[in-house]
């Protein structure tokens, strides 16, 4: 591994590039990002979906993977998918209530 080590900030930032596909709004704003570990390269990412079997979970973990893993000093990403405790709407964040009104979800 070559350069500074990447922060959570930085890969929050990356992740807030991954949108899901059918509600066109990131996947932290939406509160699917529960938590994330840092170790020696490895980030670990502990996400969940709106719906258990969402049709978009795939494309979703591509692109945490594809933004994550294009950071420097990121070694290798890991996506480990939780219902527990459940996606629920009260995750949102303000910014991501703010989109879902100006797309006409809210």
């Amino acid at each position: 591994m070559s350069g500074a080590a990447v922060t959570a900030v930085e890969v929050y930032d990356a992740l807030a590039r991954v949108e899901d596909p059918e509600l066109g709004i990131d996947v932290v704003n939406l509160g699917l990002v529960y938590d994330l570990t840092i170790d020696r390269g490895v980030v670990t990412i502990r996400m969940t979906l709106t719906t258990i079997g969402c049709p978009a979970a795939d494309e979703i973990e591509r692109g945490a993977r594809a933004e994550v893993g294009a950071l420097a000093g990121v070694e290798r990403v890991e996506v480990r998918w939780t219902f527990d405790p459940p996606w629920s709407p009260d995750r949102i964040s303000e910014e991501g209530r703010d989109l879902l009104m100006s797309l006409g979800y809210l």
